[in-house]
């Protein structure tokens, strides 16, 4: 579970440097730095349901980490 989030990550992160550098050699000429944040903020929202998803199939649980008040 942990190398699959580690991945993800790590694919979000190479979508956003995708994106700073097609904003910076295209000047505005392509659409490719909206796709690569399209796919940016795609990749985010499945991970995000990927985990509530896992958490939700048990196979991931809370830490129990308690917090004060």
């Amino acid at each position: 579970m942990a190398f699959l989030v580690a991945l993800a990550f790590i694919l979000i992160g190479a979508s956003l440097v995708c994106a700073l550098y097609f904003m910076m050699h295209d000047r505005g000429t392509t659409k490719r730095m909206v796709y690569s944040l399209m796919a940016r903020v795609g990749l985010s929202i499945g991970l995000f349901l990927f985990i509530l998803f896992a958490y939700w199939m048990g196979w991931i649980q809370s830490t129990g980490i308690p917090y004060s008040d």
